[in-house]
């Protein structure tokens, strides 16, 4: 069977006069958005931008909701409850979702952000609150987040669609987590090593960890981020080195 595999990325991270990541341009290659709402990043005139982007170009668009915080990016870890991350989840999927009505398009999916994403992995109250919130809203609506987690766990419970996702651009440890960013690989640059990744993540399912050793990861799509130096020379290339290996590209959702 031919391979197929969703290119998404994490755009809509501006922030009034502050732009970051060229997302024009990535709207052009990936074929799912991860659009911020706002709390980490992004604003109403962001979102609306990103919305008719992803109408114009015929990418489905993803919430990508956080933690409230703007200073941090949504990379710090708050000890927000479980019943708050729902509340706040929902604030975050509404606001963009009435922007993206008024494109003509709906959100399709939810992929949570940064040291939210990473809470969800692995606290299971989290998890099941953040997954029953998005079925609460539209149980049509599909979860993309890390394999074998406790987000999946929670969203097969909540009678959720899951889609598995995988970093072309991120290191991995042993156990399936990323290596951390500020460590030795935890990011990778170079557009030919991100294309050979993510050919490996499409045809075999699993990708060679820090230590040599085998991690099986089984994903639905590949991320790419879009506020990372030279992103979108870095998306095309990965793009390109998929179509020319014969793998389908074409939205989880």
């Amino acid at each position: 069977m031919q391979p197929t595999i969703d290119l998404n990325s994490d755009l809509g991270e501006g922030f009034g006069a502050w732009r970051i990541g060229d997302d024009d341009e990535m709207f052009r290659v990936v074929t799912s958005a991860n659009v911020a709402c706002g709390f980490h990043a992004g604003d109403a005139m962001t979102m609306t931008a990103s919305a008719a982007a992803a109408a114009r170009e015929g990418v489905a668009l993803g919430a990508h909701p956080g933690y409230r915080d703007l200073a941090g990016f949504g990379r710090r870890a708050l000890d927000t409850s479980p019943s708050e991350i729902a509340a706040e989840l929902l604030v975050q999927l509404g606001a963009l979702d009435g922007v993206a009505r008024a494109s003509g398009i709906r959100v399709r999916y939810v992929k949570a952000h940064g040291a939210l994403y990473h809470r969800l992995a692995a606290d299971a109250s989290a998890a099941h609150a953040f997954a029953e919130a998005v079925f609460a809203y539209d149980p049509a609506m599909s979860v993309l987040g890390p394999p074998a987690s406790e987000l999946e766990r929670a969203a097969d419970a909540a009678g959720l669609r899951f889609a598995r996702e995988a970093f072309a651009d991120r290191g991995y440890l042993a156990d399936g987590t990323l290596v951390p960013r500020g460590q030795p690989g935890a990011i990778v640059d170079d557009p030919a090593a991100a294309a050979d990744r993510a050919i490996e993540l499409a045809e075999t399912g699993g990708i060679t960890a820090d230590d040599g050793s085998r991690v099986e990861l089984r994903p639905d799509s590949l991320c790419l981020h879009g506020d990372t130096p030279g992103a979108a020379a870095m998306a095309r290339a990965v793009r390109a080195a998929l179509e020319r290996a014969g793998v389908e590209i074409r939205s989880f959702a």
